[in-house]
């Protein structure tokens, strides 16, 4: 389970960036956390999008709104199942995050006011369906590559 909020300021991200996005940061995170592109495994990221009006972000101590339009500030949350998250594979998902979000905005790469945060949430932290939820119980599901589930197991049992 993965949940990725993008929060930007409003009318910064159309329907068609928005298209794209959902498609191309679900592949930014599914990848490295799974060990190669499994479509099966989508089913289990959500990408949610938060529109700000610029009085309700600011940078640097200001507004956006009394900055002018000039800013590019973006915040990226991305909240996964603890697994194997070491600290290489963070930083693969953050840079594959980014990219994803420079290419859908038309952009050679991303601004350096978008930040990523990259947030693991501790096994038996997790709920749905009327539960707790593990990691461990979507390892034997075939999504995961034989190395990535062994991974994964030494990250939990550590």
């Amino acid at each position: 389970m993965t949940v990725i909020t993008v929060n930007s300021p409003k009318g910064r991200l159309g329907l068609e960036e928005r298209r794209a996005l959902a498609e191309t940061l679900t592949d930014a995170v599914l990848v490295p956390e799974v060990g190669r592109f499994a479509p099966a495994a989508r089913a289990g990221f959500q990408v949610h999008f938060a529109e700000r009006e610029p009085d309700m972000m600011a940078i640097g101590g200001r507004l956006l709104a009394d900055n002018g339009p000039g800013l590019d500030v973006m915040v990226i949350d991305v909240a996964v199942m603890d697994g194997d998250w070491r600290r290489e594979v963070r930083a693969e998902v953050i840079e594959r995050v980014l990219a994803a979000l420079a290419e859908a905005c038309g952009l050679p790469k991303p601004s350096p006011a978008w930040w990523v945060n990259f947030r693991v949430i501790d096994e038996g932290s997790w709920g749905s369906s009327g539960g707790a939820l593990s990691v461990l119980s979507l390892l034997d599901t075939g999504v995961f590559t034989e190395e990535k589930a062994k991974a994964v197991r030494a990250a939990i049992d550590a």
